[in-house]
């Protein structure tokens, strides 16, 4: 049986949910973040009717990780199923911690880009940091690959899951890049 990626709940709902386990404005941003780079690739893949399902899944991927980071993508799972949330969205995102909290694989594209975007986001959001405009509005693919090979540059965005994620989706490193960089580039924000 093929699975259904919808569900009943509201972005609006979704964001209530994620405040109400996160405070930290950086892990919000980050949230928010993934959640447009979700939604860039839905529609770049093709899946556009499922758009707004991708969305929740990078909002809503770091659930539990403000009041409960040792149980990262455990805790998550049992706070959706509390608030009747489908099983679908809790595997997509629990599915982003697969070998380290979790045996819970990527099986669908979707949770394939969520596993490779979620730490590269964070590598491309620090190294725009660097730039004199702050932003990755100027950035070319080539600025976060220099600083991809650079293990002391943002060391908690793991290099090794970004390829593994590249290699999840068939795509080389440098498409990763240039894909995950032109999703930011759609919100002026970042």
């Amino acid at each position: 049986m093929e699975t259904v990626y919808q569900t009943k709940l509201t972005r609006d709902e979704a964001y209530a949910l994620l405040t109400a386990y996160n405070e930290d404005p950086f892990h919000l941003k980050h949230a928010t973040v993934v959640e447009g780079v979700m939604r860039y690739f839905a529609r770049k893949l093709g899946y556009e009717e499922t758009e707004d399902f991708w969305g929740l899944v990078g909002l809503l991927h770091d659930l539990d990780f403000g009041k409960y980071p040792e149980a990262h993508c455990i805790k998550s799972q049992e706070i959706m199923r509390e608030h009747g949330i489908e099983e679908p969205l809790i595997h997509a995102t629990a599915s982003h911690g697969y070998l380290l909290t979790v045996d819970i694989a990527p099986e669908h594209e979707m949770e394939k880009v969520l596993y490779a975007v979620d730490e590269l986001t964070g590598l491309i959001g620090a190294t725009a940091l660097m730039r004199p405009s702050k932003t990755v509005q100027d950035m070319e693919p080539k600025s976060v690959k220099k600083k991809y090979k650079s293990p002391s540059f943002a060391a908690g965005c793991s290099r090794e899951v970004i390829q593994r994620g590249a290699d999840m989706l068939g795509w080389s490193l440098d498409d990763l890049i240039a894909q995950t960089l032109e999703a930011m580039k759609e919100n002026p924000e970042n």
